[in-house]
């Protein structure tokens, strides 16, 4: 019988590619439900394609535009509408949904996440961020209920095919790796002049605009940190990070012998992706689906990461470290720096200075809900928002 699947984010990169997946093994997939925010349009053409009984928009407001773009089509078929947070709660806990993508941006689909997983759904996590704004409840949650979270994201993706080649108590470290962004090789003192157009051109991957400036940042990387000591249960101390250009390899675990195993393909995010949703079987790949030429390769090059030039992967080894509200307060305070850099509201350097000074204004507090995150969130990005305002912007 095929899989049941809500996929939340259905419009952004990680979806569209996980419809890619479903659109090459129809025998395996069924879409249930659909969540989106604004782009109505590429909704409606996924709704026509897939027929889900379900779709989820970001405000009330798209309703009925959505049935109206979908009546000009001549679509006939029983479809319900709902829409904001409930509304992807509703879509992610349906009882014909079998597993969860989740691959909305930013903190937008962490409520339906959780309640997803409250409700004994199996999950694929392509969103960083409801493990390292809420890594503890979310991981108490799936154990409590047995359920399984399986990541979508390249390198824990990678780490989680590794780790099937030994015991956990036989590993000594992981190893995360990272293109470097396109400004590996740029001189710290030309950072001022970096534009968002540049900031976004990134050498591998095709992403959304926020993760992209992460990567510029290497935010990224701190972000995957936290995520993956709340996904493998390993200390800050035990996950290193290495930079390889060449993103064939997409993370490693070391063994308390010596021994390295690393996980290695054409950087295609439909290969984590298909991974998840069939694991824990692997099925043989159909379509336009790249496969890896080592002999073309010719090199794969690793070094370690410049912590003067990337000090956003030093603040969330901190605030991975210090626990609590931390971390959350990281995440709300890069996403509103990142904001302010691509409006060309704050320089690029200027984006760590806030991040760590919304750190600082943080105080010590242990969230014991989801309504506590939240709340943590709310506050700091009402901090970095100020701290942005009181910034002299680029060329002041």
């Amino acid at each position: 019988m095929s899989k049941g699947l809500c996929i939340l984010g259905s419009t952004g990169s990680v979806g569209q590619n996980c419809l890619r997946v479903v659109r090459s093994l129809p025998e395996r997939f069924r879409v249930v439900s659909l969540a989106a925010g604004k782009n109505l349009e590429a909704l409606a053409r996924q709704v026509i394609e897939f027929g889900p009984v379900l779709v989820a928009v970001g405000g009330a407001g798209g309703i009925e535009p959505l049935r109206a773009r979908l009546r000009a089509e001549g679509y006939r078929k029983p479809l319900k509408i709902v829409a904001e947070t409930t509304g992807q709660v509703e879509a992610a806990t349906l009882p014909e949904v079998d597993f969860v993508v989740s691959a909305c941006h930013g903190t937008t689909g962490m409520v339906a996440t959780f309640e997803a997983i409250r409700a004994r759904k199996p999950v694929g996590l392509a969103n960083k961020e409801t493990l390292v704004v809420a890594g503890e409840l979310v991981m108490k949650a799936a154990r409590e209920r047995a359920v399984e979270i399986l990541p979508i994201d390249s390198e824990h993706s990678a780490v989680h095919q590794c780790l099937r080649s030994g015991l956990r108590q036989e590993v000594r470290r992981l190893i995360l790796t990272g293109s470097g962004g396109p400004f590996l090789k740029t001189p710290r003192k030309l950072f001022a002049t970096i534009t968002p157009e540049q900031a976004l051109k990134h050498p591998v991957w095709k992403m959304g605009g926020r993760i992209t400036i992460d990567s510029a940042t290497l935010m990224n990387k701190g972000l995957e940190i936290i995520e993956a000591h709340w996904l493998f249960g390993l200390p800050s101390a035990e996950i290193d990070v290495l930079i390889h250009p060449e993103s064939i390899v997409h993370s490693m675990i070391e063994f308390k012998d010596g021994s390295i195993v690393a996980q290695l393909s054409a950087p295609d995010m439909r290969l984590p992706i298909q991974y998840a949703l069939t694991y824990p079987d692997r099925v043989s790949t159909n379509g336009d689906f790249l496969g890896l030429n080592l002999a073309a390769t010719r090199r794969l090059r690793f070094r370690q990461p410049d912590l003067r030039r990337f000090p956003c992967l030093e603040l969330a080894r901190e605030a991975l470290v210090k626990g609590g509200a931390m971390p959350c307060a990281l995440n709300a305070a890069d996403e509103i720096a990142v904001e302010a850099f691509l409006s060309r509201r704050l320089s690029f350097p200027d984006i760590p200075r806030v991040i760590e000074k919304v750190m600082r204004q943080t105080p010590e507090a242990h969230p014991d809900s989801l309504e506590d995150v939240l709340e943590c969130d709310r506050e700091a990005r009402r901090r970095a928002a100020e701290v942005v305002a009181g910034t002299p912007g680029p060329g002041e």
